[in-house]
């Protein structure tokens, strides 16, 4: 990756203009904008979103990783660890890919484990679970 691309939209990085959306519900139109916000200002919603509908996972992840960093149970608009649960629901192969990212993951769950399950354990045991799946253990 280029080093000023938290400078940059995913529009930018991607080289991939949208046309407006045809259905403009809310979910869509945060989509579009949100494709044209520059990365640096994205915020825990921000990436929750976009993960949660796997547009660009390359550069929003990393964001992501970093934000669960500071807090595994970093919240967007939903509840306390909805962008990891967003993570977790990301397919498989974009892990089996970027096995160096879900290393980090693996990482941070295991750094804040006890937090993460004293606080919602149904998470974390879909976290471990995708970890067992995935073979990182």
């Amino acid at each position: 990756m280029e080093n000023n691309w938290k400078s940059k939209t995913l529009e930018n990085l991607e080289k991939d203009i949208w046309k407006n959306p045809d259905n403009e519900s809310h979910l869509v139109t945060t989509c579009h904008k949100l494709r044209k916000k520059q990365l640096k200002e994205y915020d825990i919603e921000d990436c929750r979103i976009m993960i949660s509908q796997e547009i660009g996972l390359k550069y929003v992840v990393p964001i992501a990783l970093e934000f669960l960093n500071e807090n595994i149970l970093a919240e967007g608009d939903f509840y306390e660890g909805d962008l990891l649960n967003a993570i977790s629901e990301v397919n498989k192969t974009y892990w089996i890919e970027n096995n160096d990212l879900l290393k980090v993951l693996y990482l941070k769950v295991k750094q804040q484990g006890i937090k993460l399950k004293e606080h919602n354990k149904g998470l974390y045991k879909k976290v471990s679970s995708m970890f067992e799946e995935l073979i990182v253990v």
